[in-house]
């Protein structure tokens, strides 16, 4: 994994300058066709950027820094290294304006920029890391490279906890005062908690005026004032309004300092911009008291960060080195690029699946940057039914709709002799069928997988999904430490509304049903929460049927008189308890997935302790 200290050396990496200052060096360099220089990234947490020349003009492309660790430039192939995908590029347009030709290198005497929060950020990442694991020498290097990414995340979201310009849950009034007590430059600025829920705002004084912006985070934990640029994390959205004002009255300037922040030790300085003859201005946040040492910041953030792992809206993945991005390629997907090995049709094994609509085979996905293997939904539709290729148009857009790792992702759709949906492969199967060969699986194990379900889950509540079949057969193992979900296929979008209401009875998976599903034909986030509560007993039943032996008019009866399926051996009493909560008759008074997940997570790392 390339940490901006590890690339500094490189003679064309600029830091964390801006994209106005990033065409400023290649204006001065020339702007030859694929001339190139790689910047930080500003708004996405460990990503950077590609800044390139074409026809006099410059394009920029986001590297993002994936789950697994890997650098991609969105939809594109994944790279060990910023390095390497450059080095990519110098040979393979494959989605760029043109190929990478020459790098602009910084001018003699000019460092790159880097921001004020690596240093710390990494100091802080191996101090918790190594008293959290208890971990030195290379067991040290190996927990960091895998876990960093979740980590940096969780520590950078909460640094701005330290910085000097946070002045916490005051009041609008208060943060006035605060504003114009002193010097009244203008640009002077600090930022307040507005309420619990993710909100803040920023203060900043324009002539003798305090005005004030909302700071409000999306479904996604980005944040923004309105109709502003998105951040990860507070510290770049003040970095951001230091160099361009952006939809401020002006930029931000002298943060004011907030009382209650003890110095201890020295002064927090900003990172310095590289000096250029240009036409933008990039003055930069002066000094300031308030930079803690770092034996004092690791002591706090510790603590912080033991808390946080528990409280905050975004859980730490587990085992998510696999995750990949999307399978994107330039064109369409094409029936000629889709291989089943014919060979092997006949055998059980070979057939992953079937359902109502169609069965699932193993294939390969032939792409511009090589085959991937594939699990690909055939439609089977012998009588040439249009509801039955509807249906699986309808699980096609749902799936394209979806990006978490924890959700099995859509490669695309494409008609030979029959529909076929192409998926990424997950390699271990259903849920339920490997636990049912594997008894040796830990319940550390199961609560790993079923708390990356509820991540999953908690993403679809989240974003008004609602799937209507969860169940442990449709939860697909691509390592015995990494689950997705699958099969959308009476998945529905809710849009504005809290429910789905079917127009009549169908075919459906009935034991895993709400009772208001069965008596009121009503779906919602609340009845896949039921779902999920039987899905939970399969997996500490290793895979066994739920209620055994039972019709489903027998099940509902049984629901109806308040009895729900017993304990199932060896299960611990506090996910059985969980289980029962999800079982609760009422819809209104289940618990969402947002608590369902938070609840799993703290009983996974009360037990990983």
């Amino acid at each position: 994994m390339a940490s901006v200290n590890s690339i500094s050396h490189l003679p064309y990496f600029f830091g964390n300058i801006t994209r106005e200052e990033a065409e400023d060096y290649l204006i001065q360099g020339g702007l030859s066709n694929g001339l190139y220089l790689l910047r930080q990234s500003r708004n996405y947490l460990g990503g950077f950027a590609l800044s390139l020349v074409h026809d006099k003009k410059v394009f920029h492309y986001t590297i993002e820094r994936e789950i697994s660790g890997s650098y991609a430039i969105t939809g594109g192939k994944s790279h060990r290294s910023p390095v390497e995908l450059i080095n990519y590029h110098s040979d393979e347009i494959d989605g760029l304006v043109c190929l990478l030709r020459k790098p602009c290198n910084r001018p003699p005497g000019v460092e790159p920029k880097i921001s004020q929060f690596e240093d710390l950020k990494e100091n802080l990442i191996r101090e918790y890391v190594r008293k959290t694991w208890n971990l030195q020498g290379h067991a040290l290097e190996q927990a960091i490279i895998s876990q960093k990414p979740q980590l940096e995340k969780l520590i950078a979201t909460t640094a701005h906890l330290k910085m000097p310009w946070f002045h916490g849950m005051i009041s609008r009034e208060d943060s006035e005062h605060r504003v114009l007590l002193g010097t009244k430059t203008n640009g002077k600025f600090l930022i307040r908690e507005r309420d619990n829920n993710g909100s803040y705002a920023l203060c900043l004084l324009n002539e003798g005026k305090v005005a004030h912006y909302r700071i409000d985070k999306d479904k996604k934990g980005k944040l923004s004032i309105p109709d502003g640029k998105k951040f990860d994390t507070l510290c770049q959205l003040v970095e951001h309004y230091s160099y361009k004002a952006d939809g401020l009255l002006r930029i931000i300037t002298d943060p004011v300092p907030n009382p209650d922040f003890h110095l201890t030790n020295g002064q927090l300085h900003l990172g310095q911009t590289p000096t250029l003859p240009k036409r933008h201005s990039t003055k930069s946040l002066s000094p300031v008291p308030g930079r803690s040492n770092d034996s004092t910041l690791l002591a706090s953030f510790n603590n912080y960060v033991s808390r946080a792992k528990r409280d905050d809206q975004t859980a730490l993945p587990m085992d998510t080195e696999v995750y990949e991005s999307p399978y994107a390629d330039p064109e369409e997907v094409k029936a000629k690029n889709v291989t089943l090995d014919r060979s092997l049709l006949i055998l059980d094994e070979q057939e992953l699946g079937s359902g109502n609509f169609g069965t699932v085979k193993k294939g390969t996905y032939e792409m511009k940057k090589g085959k991937k293997t594939v699990a690909v939904k055939i439609l089977k539709n012998e009588n040439n039914d249009p509801a039955i290729k509807d249906e699986l148009l309808r699980e096609a857009n749902v799936m394209q709709q979806l990006d978490n790792p924890y959700i099995v992702r859509m490669i695309g759709i494409c008609e030979a002799e029959s529909w076929m949906l192409v998926m990424e492969m997950a390699e271990l199967g259903p849920l339920h069928k490997y636990l049912a060969k594997h008894k040796d699986v830990t319940d550390k194990n199961i609560i790993e997988l079923v708390h990356q379900v509820s991540m999953g889950m908690k993403y679809l509540e989240e974003n008004n999904f609602v799937h209507r079949d969860l169940a442990a057969r449709n939860v697909l193992l691509v390592t015995q430490h990494y689950a997705k979900i699958s099969d959308f296929g009476l998945s529905k979008a809710l849009g504005s509304n809290e429910y789905y209401k079917a127009e009549h009875y169908g075919k459906w998976p009935v034991k895993w049903y709400a009772p208001e599903c069965m008596n009121f034909f009503k779906f919602s986030s609340k009845s896949d929460v039921w779902s999920f509560g039987v899905l939970m007993w399969e997996a500490f039943s290793y895979g066994q049927k739920p209620y055994k032996g039972m019709k489903g008019g027998e099940v509902a009866q049984m629901i109806e008189r308040g009895e729900r399926m017993e304990c199932p051996p060896a299960c611990p009493p506090e996910i059985y308890e969980l289980m029962k909560l999800c079982w609760t008759y009422n819809a209104d008074d289940r618990p969402p997935f947002s608590t369902v997940e938070l609840r799993l997570r703290n009983f996974y790392y009360d037990i990983a302790e």
